[in-house]
């Protein structure tokens, strides 16, 4: 097949484009940055920005005709990110998913993924730390995540409203915290998982690491290839409508930091500090998954978590011989906006 990946440069349209070109197909990948940590695997890459609609347009007459197009283009990054850069996030992520939407419609691509959030979800359901895990008619009535939320749930009413109307064959995930080798590190955009096992590589036994609030908040987080597995699977299967893709295994954020401490037996102190929380507790239902396309993710935290963490180690004695800085804290980002 022809395909084209967006936000090829990302953590998960990198791995993407590896499983595509792996698989045998012909993978055109684009993004508005290069993937940080290796070359892409991609016959032809695009160094565009998707918030213009003619340079998107370029991408969809210069790749031929695409049978699958993976809409995972948007400007994101950690929590302090999502927290600090509302209005950034939804202008960019919205201009990107429109264009990218209607240059598929334009150019008759056959079949488009989009990758949602469960930041959608109605955040007045995730006040506590053992809420129920979230099941997909959880997000209405609406009241997403301020700005990345928003735009989520709206960009899956645009892509429901292209099948109604135009007859473009969509297909939705809600993703659930994927994390793994190759995802960004440092520098703010970081995750939890990333941002933990840094913070725990760079500081001395016996000393302390910041975990923003009081750390009891939970989450689930989902490895890369369980996440690559779900996205065929839901984008090869007949079920228009969105569907959760993540773990059901929730942890604290405190426990998740004792977890990167036992890989190399480490004794630190947890110092808890002022920072962007999001909502208390988030779990992932997966039972309409499981129904409709028999998926399930299959790699334990305990395994992703430490291939994760090796793999970081490995990339901070590389920017160390390169000479440069690497810190254990984590801080707020550019917003990386024209603006």
């Amino acid at each position: 097949m022809n395909i084209l990946v967006t936000g090829a440069g990302g953590f998960i349209g990198h791995h993407l484009v590896k499983r595509l070109k792996k698989d045998g197909h012909r993978v055109v990948g684009c993004d508005w940055k290069h993937p940080e940590f290796e070359p892409t695997h991609a016959d032809m890459f695009f160094n565009v920005d998707l918030r213009s609609k003619d340079q998107t347009e370029l991408v969809y007459q210069s790749g031929g005709r695409f049978d699958e197009v993976y809409s995972l283009a948007a400007n994101m990054g950690g929590m302090g990110f999502i927290e600090n850069y509302k209005a950034i996030i939804m202008r960019d992520s919205a201009l990107i998913s429109i264009n990218v939407l209607e240059a598929a419609r334009k150019y008759e691509a056959r079949r488009l993924f989009y990758s949602s959030s469960a930041c959608a979800y109605n955040v007045e359901l995730q006040n506590q730390t053992d809420n129920p895990a979230l099941s997909e008619d959880m997000a209405y009535p609406a009241m997403a995540e301020a700005g990345y939320g928003w735009e989520k749930l709206y960009a899956e009413m645009l892509c429901e409203h292209y099948t109604e109307d135009f007859g473009l064959t969509t297909r939705i995930a809600r993703f659930h915290n994927v994390y793994g080798p190759f995802g960004t590190w440092r520098g703010g955009r970081e995750k939890a998982p990333a941002a933990m096992c840094r913070k725990v590589l760079l500081t001395e036994d016996n000393g302390e690491i910041d975990i923003w609030g009081d750390g009891i908040q939970t989450r689930t987080f989902m490895f890369i290839e369980d996440c690559l597995d779900g996205v065929l699977q839901i984008m090869r299967g007949d079920y228009p409508h969105p569907l959760n893709l993540g773990t059901d295994y929730m942890i604290s954020i405190n426990d998740l930091a004792k977890l990167a401490m036992s890989f190399e037996s480490k004794n630190l102190t947890l110092k808890h500090v002022p920072g962007p929380l999001g909502v208390r507790g988030r779990s992932s239902d997966n039972t309409l998954i499981k129904k409709v396309l028999g998926w399930a993710p299959s790699i334990p935290l305990e395994q992703g978590l430490k291939e994760n963490y090796f793999w970081i180690k490995s990339e901070i004695e590389k920017a160390r011989a390169r000479g440069e800085t690497v810190e254990a804290r984590s801080y707020l980002p550019d917003s990386d906006s024209d603006e």
